[in-house]
């Protein structure tokens, strides 16, 4: 009456595409950055990122 189901094919091919989607992630930014213009990537280098106080916790009462 039921069949049995074959996973084993199915979740080898959701592996390999969830890897390919994170390396196409991964390269189309790595791509990004090194294509950045010289003004954006000066611009992005002097940001602060360091808070001026000399508190850096959020929560007080810890």
């Amino acid at each position: 009456m039921f069949r049995r189901l074959i996973l084993e094919d199915y979740a080898a091919v959701c592996t390999a595409a969830a890897f390919l989607v994170a390396v196409t992630i991964f390269v189309t930014v790595a791509w990004r950055a090194v294509r950045m213009p010289r003004e954006q990537t000066d611009r992005l280098a002097n940001l602060p990122f360091t808070p001026d106080s000399a508190t850096t916790r959020h929560d007080e009462r810890a």
